[in-house]
């Protein structure tokens, strides 16, 4: 029978989680849960786990710090999500719902899947840089969380935002040059809340989907955000899609990434490879 221990993020998506303690508690044990109380606090804590399953219940930031640990370890990943995007998560096919979300935990299987590496930082769902690493950067700031802050957000960056040119190269082959709106490099399908940036992508499969944005009229932005929310940007008249193992991305100037939602500044070169099934993860 599994152990586990479940890592909480008391203020994650502005969420109240004494209800999902309580379900945790009757399940699992009082004992079981542990709460984070600075950033980085969910790493340690999923270090010093004594347990086979840790579970992020948390949104993506949360759920990268407990996976950067577990990489490479014999303990797996679980998660009930509880953020404003919640990518990997729900790439993997969790509940938002936290009663079936535990359901789903004690019956999920156990799979060994690949994770990324952007400039030496660990990312799990998606990293990239343009627009949305802009609006990333911009929405850490705000005070106001959830989903309808970042459509606000967009909305005021993207008439003040223009597009820079990028030369990309995968597996050691130039593979395209040009102006894009955005980069984003998926290991898994998704930025978070269903919108599949890289639709294709798998986090089983040992590669990296690419997926850029090419500069587009606002008129046009209704089409390509139904499209993401089907997953099917590959195919629209403005994005590129590509995929391989090692990808490096060079811009004109420094500015802002994101690796798994989460925004920092880099460089203007920026590597990033696949680390290929390294993570123990919960599975429905």
């Amino acid at each position: 029978m599994k152990s586990y221990v479940f890592i909480v993020n008391p203020v994650s998506g502005g969420k109240d989680k004494s209800a999902l303690a309580g379900m945790i508690a009757r399940r699992f044990g009082s004992g079981s849960i542990r709460y984070t109380e600075y950033a980085s606090h969910a790493a340690l804590l999923a270090a010093e786990a004594d347990c086979d399953v840790v579970v992020a219940v948390g949104g993506d930031g949360t759920v990268n710090e407990v996976a950067s640990a577990l990489a490479g370890t014999h303990k797996a990943l679980g998660i009930i999500p509880c953020g404003s995007g919640d990518g990997l998560a729900l790439h993997l096919g969790m509940s938002r719902r936290w009663s079936r979300a535990l359901e789903q935990l004690q019956g999920a299987s156990v799979a060994r899947m690949d994770y990324g590496l952007m400039n030496g930082r660990k990312f799990f769902c998606t990293t990239g840089v343009g627009f949305d690493a802009k609006v990333g950067m911009d929405f850490s700031k705000s005070s106001h969380r959830g989903l309808m802050s970042y459509v606000s957000l967009s909305a005021r960056d993207w008439f003040s935002y223009e597009p820079e040119h990028y030369r990309i190269s995968v597996d050691g082959q130039d593979a395209w040059e040009g102006k894009a709106v955005m980069i984003t490099v998926g290991n898994a399908a998704q930025w978070g809340n269903n919108a599949k940036i890289c639709g294709g992508a798998s986090v089983l499969d040992g590669k990296l989907d690419i997926t850029i944005v090419t500069p587009f009229s606002t008129f046009a932005f209704p089409v390509l955000i139904s499209r993401l929310m089907l997953g099917k940007v590959r195919g629209c008249d403005n994005t590129v899609c590509l995929n391989g193992k090692r990808i490096v991305i060079k811009r004109d100037s420094a500015g802002p990434a994101h690796f798994d939602g989460e925004p920092v500044n880099e460089g203007r070169r920026i590597e990033i490879e696949i680390v290929p099934s390294s993570l123990n993860v919960l599975i429905p």
